[in-house]
């Protein structure tokens, strides 16, 4: 039994979608012109919903990013109502686009600090899936590989943790970790 169950917090999803033809970038500025959109810059166009609360990257390839969700049920949401609204201002979407989770981006509090060069040293084994450069970066760089996840360890006992594709594999994951930790004692409580 964990001595504290680890905190976890979805931050933001990253879903994209595509539709397979080109979006005309300019038109859909002129139909919304909160957008913005700077092709010297940058080849997206920005468009925010105020809900849910997200930024969509549109690009004339018809690939569209969203972030800012805080589930993969709202990033699915608003790239839904994106596409309706884009359609309602008469912009030409031939078919309904997949929707895919890229990113599951969490923090997680384990609820006591971590010897980053202890817990280097307990994982050496990993080779290259752990990376701690203290010089360079004050985190300890862990990747896991099932479920897939990237964690940046932080000696406060705070992480972040990034690369999965479900909510669900962050849970799993941070757990998984979270017992490793305490299992090899790596894990400090209280002061």
């Amino acid at each position: 039994m964990p001595k504290v169950e680890p905190i976890i917090n979805i931050e933001n999803i990253v879903a994209s979608a595509t539709v397979k033809h080109r979006m005309e970038l300019n038109s859909v500025v002129k139909a919304f012109p909160d957008t913005e959109y700077r092709p010297g810059r940058f080849p997206g166009l920005v468009f925010r919903l105020k809900k849910p609360k997200t930024s969509t990257l549109i690009f004339g390839s018809g690939k569209m990013i969203c972030t800012g969700a805080r589930s993969e049920k709202e990033a699915e949401r608003a790239l839904r109502k994106l596409i309706k609204v884009l359609k309602e201002g008469g912009i030409l979407i031939m078919e309904k686009p997949e929707i895919k989770i890229v990113n599951v981006v969490a923090t997680v509090n384990l609820g006591g600090s971590i010897d980053l060069s202890e817990l280097y040293e307990a994982e050496r084994g990993m080779r290259g899936r752990i990376v701690y450069e203290p010089e360079q970066f004050p985190g300890l760089i862990y990747r896991m590989e099932d479920p897939r996840a990237v964690f940046l360890i932080f000696s406060s006992g705070k992480l972040v943790c990034t690369g999965a594709k479900k909510e669900e594999d962050v849970h799993q994951a941070a757990i998984k970790l979270h017992r490793k930790l305490e299992d090899k004692n790596l894990i400090r409580h209280g002061h």
